[in-house]
């Protein structure tokens, strides 16, 4: 079979074949840590499993396939990803960070990097101008999250990729809510794209790991020397998990976001609740240019409630989604980010940003759509069945 000549659909299925010596369809679990060489002389491809394992390489094989990249590298977890990632820098380089980042890359841009010497600025990535503005003569990387977490604001990519090709800087993008499916960075002109495979393309809860992929050969040979000398990889268990999570994340993708179209619509046609936040809605400010560059809005949504008090009375009286951290699962998961993904930015920071004390996630799953709007109907009727009731003194 010429993968190559297939729809993604088709190749997420037979991404990686079968086993060349049994037949077997299901990729085997190679759980060796080490490989029998046979001279001195004689090295064979595998001889240490962190640099190595035929397991976790045909799950990079298939990451680099799906997102059009020359090579894919698979790590313990979505931040092993991007941490190793930006080991790529040196003391004195300057990142131009998403002013709207996922909790953990801001923790560790801001109490980490910076330890090393490593220099960082906050953007809007929407505002190409203020981009440019903020390009130093010392900056190598320009990171970006689009749909970004929590709020799914859009950047435009190609527009950034411009910015950074002129500058010589390279470009990281966080493409976890998009996944390959949706949205492909690298044809853009991305240097790497980065998942937090834990989420939808692993897909069941089950799973923490992270891919990287890059479609330069130049920078294929720098993150293949640090995945090797930092040694976070995936072991082969959970990278044999996660291939047969891939195998089904068409169909798991392509429902959750029909639900989730719906239920953003619904949302919005809420009183108790003040914003919708969902690419797929028309007057939401980076609509035009997500349709443009990607292949749909995805199964992530955010909505503002007025404060914590509607948010707590939200969650005591809905009972479909789980209430956890996390997205991308087969079951629903509502999400509260000021305390979960983005408590560790300062309160102050998150609120420059949006992320109030009102903000709920939402990760849409497999369920009945209609039985989880009637779910989330009954906890915001709970709302102002709870609101304090004005007292009339006669």
């Amino acid at each position: 079979m010429s993968r190559k000549t297939y729809s993604q659909q088709t190749s997420l299925i037979h991404s990686h074949g079968y086993d060349r010596h049994t037949g077997a369809v299901s990729i085997p679990l190679y759980h060796a840590t080490t490989f029998h060489q046979q001279d001195f002389d004689q090295f064979g491809t595998y001889d240490y499993s962190r640099s190595g394992n035929p397991t976790r390489e045909a799950l990079e094989d298939t990451i680099a396939e799906l997102e059009g990249g020359v090579r894919g590298f698979a790590f313990s977890s979505g931040m092993a990803a991007i941490s190793t990632t930006f080991m790529m820098l040196s003391q004195g380089d300057h990142v131009l960070i998403s002013e709207e980042v996922y909790g953990g890359t801001y923790r560790l841009i801001t109490e980490v990097l910076n330890r090393f010497g490593i220099q960082y600025s906050f953007v809007d990535m929407g505002d190409l101008h203020e981009v440019a503005r903020a390009i130093r003569v010392n900056t190598k990387v320009i990171y970006i999250e689009t749909p970004s977490n929590p709020l799914l604001n859009i950047t435009d990519i190609e527009g950034i990729v411009k910015l950074a090709k002129a500058n010589d800087c390279l470009t990281f993008l966080d493409n976890t809510f998009m996944t390959p499916l949706l949205q492909r960075p690298l044809s853009l002109g991305v240097d790497v794209v980065l998942h937090s495979a834990t989420k939808f393309l692993a897909g069941h809860s089950d799973v923490l790991a992270g891919l990287a992929v890059t479609g330069c050969n130049q920078v294929a040979e720098k993150l293949a020397f640090l995945q090797n000398s930092f040694g976070a990889v995936l072991g082969p268990q959970d990278s044999w998990l996660l291939l047969r999570g891939l195998k089904t994340l068409h169909v798991r993708l392509k429902q959750s976001s029909e639900s989730a179209s719906k239920i953003a619509s619904f949302l919005e046609a809420r009183n108790e609740v003040e914003e919708v936040y969902y690419p797929g809605l028309s007057y939401h400010k980076g609509y035009k240019t997500h349709v443009r560059q990607s292949e749909g809005p995805g199964a992530v949504l955010s909505f503002r409630l007025k404060s914590e008090r509607e948010v707590r009375e939200l969650k005591r009286h809905v009972n479909i989604p789980v209430f956890a951290v996390s997205l991308g699962a087969v079951e629903s998961i509502l999400s509260y980010p000021a305390k979960m993904s983005h408590a560790s930015m300062p309160k102050e920071e998150r609120e420059r940003r949006g992320i109030t004390d009102g903000l709920l996630r939402l990760s849409v799953g497999l369920e009945n759509a209609d039985e989880l709007i009637s779910d989330l109907s009954h906890g915001l009727n709970s709302i102002n069945l709870s609101s304090p009731k004005k007292v009339i003194h006669l």
